[in-house]
């Protein structure tokens, strides 16, 4: 059981071993998990860094004033050792995916972590959390330390099995049938794609994989003779094919194991796609993205900027009408991902004061309604010229290729450029003014006050290991 010595090492070690594989996939993660070792056990809680804290309330409902989650106790009691966790689904927690299950070792497990508001899909992390729900399981059969190591590591190398199982899992769910399409060869593939340049670029266009007994029923724009079909291993080969379709609604299109030739956009039956955009790309089922790709890893990222920061700003200013907040920060949301998908960089001052301050710059004779797309379509352009564009609370445009300046601040970082260092001296000496710096090889800054916000927590690492996970009960009573 888990409050021997094995299983206590085994949740420690499940557990920060999850935190850094799901921090290296999807940004900063922490994980918790509650469970109950037998039926009549109370629940115990680890959560080493305050996951769930703030919802309380909700674990109070659903374990502490009902014992409903005990139920399912005979099937549990029918299972065997080493038998599948039965799967219990997730409490649906504002901000967090939970996954959980119950076994003839551990009565009842319920794991969580993050839900990243830039997350492609949730499907991935979700089978990290079953792999953790299993693992902890076998460790507490087998009672051998050996085992728990061997658990960390499963977990650290877990991302390309757990895109693979989410894919499979899905594609089961979406054709009703066995799948024939091997999902690994196809991963290998991708990342081999990914990594291969042709005459110094990366490769861009789409990669479609089709369930071999569908591809019959394809309209191909041009079909390759079965036996000079080219390998999916060749990579330099595909690589080069997909030129054919780079810039278009093209696809190349692969059974999976041969590319069988290019069709066109018209592509309704289920299908795994591929979507080289140059140094990085998309998988997703049909037009529903999984996961992202680059430097040779998947991530969960969609791979544009969150600026929660400037969210949560935005929140805590009380706009009049408050819809006003939502709708700017849309729309400098709306430039950020244009400069990101442009790849340049950029600079702008959100003005809240009640009138815009001046700022040197090129100056407009009357400011310009960011709502009226056709002028929010002009201040994207306006972005690539240097120097920042100057916005109003009220979404107007009051100038661009503006020149921040100031006194030097403790919060300067060499390592950074002139666009950030500025906006660190000039937001140090205007209160009511936020800068949102883009950078083409950074992620997106919101800064305010001299200094660069970060949203999220404290991830400094516990003191000391508890002794014994604390009673739930305990817990939320703090």
């Amino acid at each position: 059981m888990t409050d021997s010595i094995i299983g206590k090492i085994s949740i420690f070690q499940i557990i920060e071993s999850l935190q850094e594989a799901l921090s290296h996939f999807s940004g900063q993660s922490r994980v918790a998990v509650i469970y109950a070792d037998r039926p009549d056990s109370s629940l115990r809680i680890y959560d080493p860094h305050s996951l769930l804290r703030g919802h309380e309330p909700r674990l109070t409902e659903i374990y502490l004033t009902s014992d409903t989650w005990r139920d399912n106790n005979q099937q549990v009691r029918n299972l065997r050792h080493f038998s599948q966790p039965l799967p219990e689904p997730g409490l649906n927690l504002a901000g967090l995916i939970s996954i959980g299950g119950r076994s003839s070792s551990i009565f009842y497990q319920m794991w969580f972590t993050e839900h990243h508001p830039d997350m492609c899909a949730t499907g991935p992390t979700e089978r990290w959390l079953e792999r953790a729900v299993w693992l902890l399981a076998q460790d507490v059969v087998r009672n051998d330390a050996d085992y728990t190591g061997e658990s960390s590591y499963v977990i650290r190398e877990y991302a390309p099995h757990a895109v693979r199982d989410c894919l499979v899992d899905e594609l089961t769910r979406r054709i009703g049938m066995d799948i024939q399409l091997r999902i690994y060869p196809i991963l290998d593939a991708v990342l081999g794609i990914s990594r291969t340049m042709e005459e110094g670029l990366w490769p861009r266009g789409e990669l479609v994989f089709m369930e071999p007994r569908t591809v019959s029923f394809l309209k191909f724009l041009a079909r390759f003779p079965l036996n000079e079909r080219p390998d999916l291993k060749k990579f330099k080969h595909v690589r080069k094919l997909l030129q054919a379709v780079e810039g278009s609604d093209r696809k190349l299109i692969s059974d999976g194991n041969k590319i069988v030739g290019i069709a066109g956009s018209e592509l309704s039956m289920v299908r795994l796609v591929a979507d080289f955009r140059g140094g990085h790309g998309f998988l997703k089922l049909g037009d529903d993205p999984i996961c992202s790709f680059s430097d040779g890893n998947f991530y969960s990222f969609t791979r544009r900027a969150k600026m929660v920061e400037l969210e949560e700003v935005l929140l805590e200013a009380h706009f009049d009408p408050p819809h006003q907040a939502h709708d700017l920060f849309q729309t400098i949301a709306d430039i950020v991902h244009y400069a990101e998908g442009q790849k340049f960089g950029c600079t702008l001052v959100i003005d809240m004061n009640p009138e815009p301050i001046q700022i040197a710059g090129q100056h407009l004779e009357t400011p310009l309604d960011l709502r009226d797309p056709v002028i929010l379509s002009l201040t994207k352009s306006l972005a690539k010229l240097d120097g920042a564009l100057h916005i109003s609370a009220d979404l107007h445009i009051h100038g661009f290729a503006c020149i921040l300046d100031g006194r030097a601040v403790a919060a300067e970082d060499r390592s950074r450029g002139a666009r950030f260092n500025s906006a660190l001296r000039f937001t140090a000496e205007h209160e009511r003014i936020l800068v949102v710096v883009v950078s083409a090889d950074r992620p997106v800054s919101v800064i305010k006050g001299g200094v660069k916000l970060t949203a999220g927590y404290d991830w400094s690492v516990p003191s000391a290991r508890l002794t014994s996970p604390p009673l739930l009960s305990d817990w939320v009573q703090g």
